[in-house]
């Protein structure tokens, strides 16, 4: 049988909590009654001894008469302190309780000074004693001692003892009935969650998680539902990718080896022929080298070694040098491929080389994916920023694939991938590249009109520029 650890550490924590508050509270109950009763009892007895004192006092023959009648009415004892010493009665004999009274506070009464103590006999109970002297003229003679029994009180709190351990032992065992469930109900998730990740570690992230709160539990069931989302997408356009790179790095290979195979056999007719052969094995070299160069950046990402060489850039010249390269690219589309670079662009911190590259890949996916119409580069100065964004006027892409096209091996338009070709790298490695450069990437897109991706960075502008001519 499995244990279920999590329910039984939340169990056993709620618990000892539970009876520490039950048990902090008896306590605080007990000791709140004990001290209203023995408080009442003082102030009862004091009562009790002022007035028999009163009446000692008065010098009345009746008073002890009086005395003993009220001793018995408010269920006290009284006993009587001669000038020598002696401890009687009211009647004048010597009776049990006499061990109560101790010396040192009978010397101490008769010296003129009350007294007031708790004691016990030999059986444990417990009694509240009062001594006040008894002032004859101007001198002080006898006193009398006033004895009051606390076994009332001590059955009294004895029952609220007891009726404090039965409700304490009900209020536990009701709280441990809802602990167990409680905790069971809160456990159960939680196990779920566990096996869901113990799937996803064998490399199913197919399952999901059914968990229908809207607490924190359910905000990371959430969470490990959109984890297992994203691992399955990423391994479905991995294996995509892996599927289209060895298409990829098949073809030119191929073409390579066969044309190759053709010049050096002497299979060539005429020198028309052979360049149009050389230039095949030129390109196809060439598209080689661009998806190896796109592997290669992708693992040095991939491995955290990817280091760029900052410095302080000048946007424009980039824009200019990268649109040149890729004129030609666009005549034979006829395309038109224009500029718009404002006046007064600050310089921004950056990789020539990468910012060069970052341009490119969205030119060529501009042009690539642009059958008629313009693409647009932009350069412009905003109020806390320098924007670049190249447009396009091309195919588009769909809303709901928005979120994923920079994430690496991601292509859309999967069914036409082989008519434009690509690996799905570009716009990962252009985000990639952004990023450590400290910009952003934005992109608006609709179906069948265009494409427009902005570059952004925050200004550095008067501190770019003199960090330039320094």
């Amino acid at each position: 049988m499995t244990i279920n650890r999590i329910g039984l550490k939340l169990g056993a924590a709620i618990m000892v909590l539970m009876i520490m508050i039950l048990v902090s509270l008896g306590l605080a109950v007990d000791q709140l009654f004990t001290s209203f009763y023995e408080t009442q009892m003082r102030e009862d007895s004091q009562e009790i001894a002022t007035h028999f004192t009163t009446m000692a006092e008065s010098g009345d023959t009746s008073s002890q008469l009086m005395i003993r009648t009220f001793a018995e009415f408010s269920d006290v004892k009284v006993f009587w302190v001669n000038v020598d010493g002696k401890i009687l009665t009211l009647s004048g004999e010597r009776q049990q309780n006499l061990s109560l009274i101790r010396a040192r506070e009978t010397r101490r009464i008769l010296a003129g000074h009350p007294v007031e103590f708790q004691t016990s006999d030999a059986h444990g109970n417990r009694f509240y004693v009062i001594g006040k002297p008894i002032k004859m003229g101007k001198s002080t003679r006898p006193a009398i001692y006033i004895v009051a029994s606390m076994k009332k009180i001590d059955d009294s709190l004895q029952r609220l003892r007891n009726l404090l351990m039965l409700s304490g032992l009900g209020a536990f065992l009701l709280a441990l009935g809802m602990i167990l469930i409680m905790s069971k109900l809160l456990s159960i998730p939680l196990l779920q969650m566990q096996k869901m990740t113990e799937k996803m570690a064998k490399g199913n992230w197919d399952a999901r998680l059914q968990i229908r709160s809207r607490d924190e539990i359910g905000m990371l069931g959430d969470s490990i539902n959109d984890l297992a989302a994203s691992l399955q997408r990423y391994r479905d356009t991995r294996r995509a990718f892996f599927s289209t790179i060895s298409h990829e790095l098949r073809t030119p290979v191929t073409y390579l080896q066969g044309y190759a195979k053709v010049l050096k056999d002497g299979l060539v007719d005429s020198d028309k022929e052979k360049k149009q052969y050389l230039s095949i094995i030129y390109q196809e070299s060439v598209r080689l080298e661009h998806l190896i160069s796109d592997l290669f950046d992708l693992s040095k990402m991939e491995e955290g070694q990817l280091k760029l060489s900052m410095e302080w850039l000048d946007l424009k010249e980039i824009v200019q040098t990268a649109v040149q390269k890729v004129k030609l690219k666009a005549e034979n589309k006829r395309l038109s491929l224009q500029t718009d670079l404002h006046d007064s662009i600050p310089l921004i911190r950056g990789d020539h080389k990468r910012m060069e590259q970052v341009l490119l890949n969205l030119l060529e996916n501009a042009i690539q994916y642009t059958e008629k119409g313009n693409v647009v580069v932009q350069l412009v100065k905003q109020k806390e920023a320098t924007v670049l964004s190249v447009s396009d006027t091309g195919i588009g892409i769909p809303e709901d694939e928005l979120p994923y096209i920079f994430e690496r091996f991601y292509r859309v338009e999967k069914s036409r991938a082989r008519e434009y070709g690509g690996t799905g790298l570009g716009l990962s490695i252009v985000k990639k590249y952004v990023d450590m450069q400290g910009g952003t990437v934005q992109v608006d897109s609709e179906m069948g009109k265009g494409t427009t991706f902005r570059l952004i960075f925050s200004h550095e502008t008067k501190q770019g520029k003199d960090g330039m001519k320094s």
